[in-house]
């Protein structure tokens, strides 16, 4: 197909206001749709507060800020994607939802249009299977935060075309990615590796292998990361890693991929990191303290 111009996306959380930010900046007409004014709102706060972040730093200039807004258009209704090229899905990793999103969305678009999702572990082939155009479906799985993270995932699913797969690698470009092509397997290539050793790390934390200081302290200054294990699965959300090792587990039929109990279980408390201000660390006091 062409070259896309417009883009919808689907939910204005970070995920969805992150993509939302980079295409509208690299000269794309985006389209962002969520389920609440008040969620679009918030996203468009964000967004301008960081192109606000990168003015004050001299990366970007006013002019291209006020620029980069005004192509980012909001809206809870699904005909506004009629217009569009491509429409990326942003939205919880929960594939009844993903689903449930498929089946509103599909009927509104072009024939020719394709369509994404930003899902950081969930089979595309079955994804697709569940739409109307499976071969101009394809996994397009940006990382938080996105204006910062270069890396985009492209997953090719088992009727994926190849245009379509040229066309979403080109965008990530025109957006300032680079693409790493991942074959359809639970988790895909860096969610296969990292989520694991996050869940080691709990599994570790739970044997009393080291406290949650030690642990993320040996990985950060053993490993030179720049953030130990539990801290990152806290940035990321615990509800998120969780369901990452639900995927691989029940994708690969490996014990090694068994969620730790542990972290099931601060899912089941509501300690979900960042978002939820506790995880394996207290976000309620600065600096934060460790919860064990």
């Amino acid at each position: 197909m062409a070259t896309i111009q417009k883009l919808g996306v689907i939910g204005a959380g970070q995920m969805g206001n992150g993509i939302a930010h980079v295409a509208a900046q690299a000269g794309i007409e985006v389209v962002m749709l969520d389920v609440a004014e008040a969620a679009l709102a918030k996203a468009v706060a964000t967004i301008t507060k960081n192109m606000d972040r990168q003015v004050q730093k001299g990366t970007l200039a006013a002019a291209d800020k006020d620029a980069a807004l005004a192509r980012i258009a909001t809206t809870t209704d699904y005909a506004r994607f009629a217009e569009c090229d491509l429409v990326i899905e942003a939205a919880t990793e929960r594939e009844d939802l993903k689903l449930k999103i498929f089946a509103t969305l599909t009927p509104h678009l072009r024939a020719d249009a394709l369509v994404a999702s930003n899902t950081s572990s969930i089979p595309i082939t079955r994804l697709a299977a569940a739409t109307d155009r499976p071969g101009r479906f394809v996994g397009m799985h940006f990382f938080n935060p996105v204006p910062m993270m270069k890396l985009v995932e492209v997953i090719r699913g088992l009727a994926t075309e190849e245009a379509t797969v040229q066309a979403v690698a080109a965008l990530a470009e025109r957006m300032g990615k680079t693409v790493a092509y991942a074959a359809d397997y639970p988790a895909f290539i860096v969610n296969r590796i990292l989520l694991p050793m996050i869940n080691e790390a709990c599994v570790a934390l739970q044997e009393g292998v080291g406290d949650i200081v030690s642990i993320d302290t040996g990985m950060k200054l053993g490993c030179n990361h720049p953030m130990g294990p539990l801290e990152l699965a806290d940035f990321i959300g615990l509800d998120t890693c969780l369901a990452v090792m639900e995927v691989l587990h029940a994708g690969m039929g490996d014990s090694k991929y068994r969620p730790s109990p542990l972290l099931r279980k601060y899912v089941e408390a509501g300690w979900l990191g960042r978002k939820s201000g506790k995880g394996f660390y207290d976000y309620s006091v600065t600096p934060p303290k460790p919860t064990r």
